[in-house]
């Protein structure tokens, strides 16, 4: 589960931005949009980021992005010439002459503690990076490892086996990353590492990309169909059957629509619009985050979808026996308003006439009992809107 996602001098967002998944406890509102935990803490379900066009939103998806590529690829490429990760996804706020260390920091739920683990670096190297681990029952706090530029020094969980590798780990290498690669008996490193990369991040063309469905369709078609047509019927598709035939080299998706006269109709599923396509994705990556407790990033949520249809997604993730999460930017203001939402879940991008994104959420600001979240946003009471002037095509006279 989510907590806590941190950036610091990472494409528009200079300063230290967080993205906090903690509820406010003095909301009463939307009980069933939080998750409880051992702790009495609660938690967001889902959570709505709102800005203008160029503001940062997506960065803040890409940021993530960056994280997890960081991780997933650090130990690649080392002592081979190839460009390392850390020079690959170095992207420091452009608007300014010196180039300064980039920061991530994620605090995450697993089981029963919470882990916080960060790093910060450069094109070059890993200037710092950190693991702590707190228990929830007890609140007890360990330090799994701290590293500096100079010194690696494990916490006493994972010292005996740890120390013997910490002079062979490189400069441009994360210690998570380096040690997830080791087989020890203590299997922390694996944990947070997948815990991380459980995140599923989503880019806003997903349902253009045929790769995609190529690789997850026939699974969901052979083991959830039943699921899957129930999901179809349910947001008024017309489908009532789909299937896919893997016999030649080019694997074909067909739908089965009904007529007038009860006969079925075979189309090809490329056919249908993009919002079908898009709708079918959704459950694939909604029911697989649903069932493993895990975590959905969707950069442009709204795109290709009816505002009924992205209340239905948004919906999918208020299951109670689950604490699956959804974040997702968009431009639908359609679901901001207190009958959905509480006030912990909207979130606002606002880019300064500098190019400096800063992050906010709802409850940061005074919001009136009847107020319109809504009507004020689109004034501008919450910042994350184009400041548009007059402009006009014709030349003048």
């Amino acid at each position: 589960m989510l907590v806590q996602f941190m950036l610091k001098n990472v494409l528009s967002f200079r300063e230290e931005t967080i993205l906090d998944m903690s509820a406010i406890n003095a909301y009463k509102e939307h009980q069933c949009n939080i998750i409880s935990s051992e702790t009495n803490e609660k938690f967001i379900r889902v959570a709505a980021i709102y800005g203008a066009n160029a503001s940062g939103k997506s960065n803040l998806y890409a940021a993530m992005l960056c994280f997890q590529r960081i991780i997933a690829e650090s130990l690649n490429n080392v002592d081979n010439g190839a460009k390392t990760a850390i020079e690959e996804y170095y992207m420091p706020f452009s608007f300014e002459k010196r180039r300064e260390n980039s920061e991530f920091q994620i605090i995450i739920i697993l089981d029963d503690s919470e882990y916080r683990y960060g790093f910060e670096y450069n094109a070059e190297c890993i200037e710092a990076e950190w693991l702590y681990k707190k228990k929830l029952k007890t609140n007890r706090l360990s330090i799994i490892f701290e590293r500096t530029k100079e010194m690696v020094e494990f916490g006493a969980t994972v010292r005996k086996e740890c120390d013997v590798y910490k002079e062979q780990i490189p400069a441009e290498t994360l210690v998570l990353s380096f040690f997830n690669k080791l087989k020890l008996k203590n299997d922390i490193f694996k944990t947070v590492y997948s815990g991380i990369l459980d995140t599923l991040i989503v880019p806003t063309d997903f349902c253009e990309d045929t790769r995609a469905l190529k690789t997850l369709l026939p699974d969901a078609i052979d083991n959830e169909k039943k699921k899957l047509l129930d999901f179809l019927t349910a947001i008024d598709s017309g489908i009532k059957d789909i299937g896919y035939d893997d016999s030649e080299k080019e694997i074909r998706f067909f739908t089965f629509h009904e007529g007038r006269e009860g006969e079925s109709y075979s189309l090809d599923l490329f056919w249908e619009s993009e919002g079908t396509i898009k709708s079918i994705l959704l459950f694939i990556y909604a029911r697989l985050v649903i069932l493993n407790n895990r975590s959905l990033f969707v950069d442009e949520l709204n795109v290709k979808l009816h505002p009924l249809l992205l209340k239905f997604i948004v919906d999918l993730f208020y299951e109670e026996n689950s604490t699956a999460q959804l974040v997702y930017t968009t431009h639908d203001t359609t679901l901001m308003d207190k009958k959905f939402f509480r006030r912990d879940q909207i979130w606002f991008v606002q880019k300064d006439e500098y190019g400096y994104s800063e992050l906010a959420a709802l409850s940061d600001f005074k919001v009136r009992s009847d107020a319109s979240f809504e009507k004020d946003y689109l004034s501008g009471v919450y910042g994350g809107i184009p400041l548009l002037r007059e402009f006009e095509m014709k030349e003048g006279e």
